[in-house]
């Protein structure tokens, strides 16, 4: 544990910043496996699900917790299954 109080501040924050973008990319994979949860299954509401897993993965993105090339993957395998 820091002894110096800006360091005790920095661990608080990273803490923080580490829960909230492991909810983020937990939120990303839950929309992905629900979209693909649903098109084995043949449910009615693909067009939602799938929106909300492309928003995730932009979501993700733009708070730099993936890649550019890993959003585009993943949006890319994505759409295949949507059109398949």
């Amino acid at each position: 544990m820091p002894i110096i109080k800006s360091a005790i501040e920095r661990v608080k924050t990273s803490e923080k910043a580490e829960a909230r973008n492991a909810s983020q990319l937990s939120h990303m994979r839950a929309a992905i496996k629900k979209f693909d949860k649903a098109k084995l299954a043949g449910e009615g509401d693909l067009d939602q699900l799938y929106k909300d897993a492309i928003s995730a993965i932009d979501r993700a993105h733009s708070k730099g917790l993936i890649k550019a090339n890993k959003a585009a993957r993943d949006k890319s395998r994505l759409s295949a299954r949507y059109n398949k």
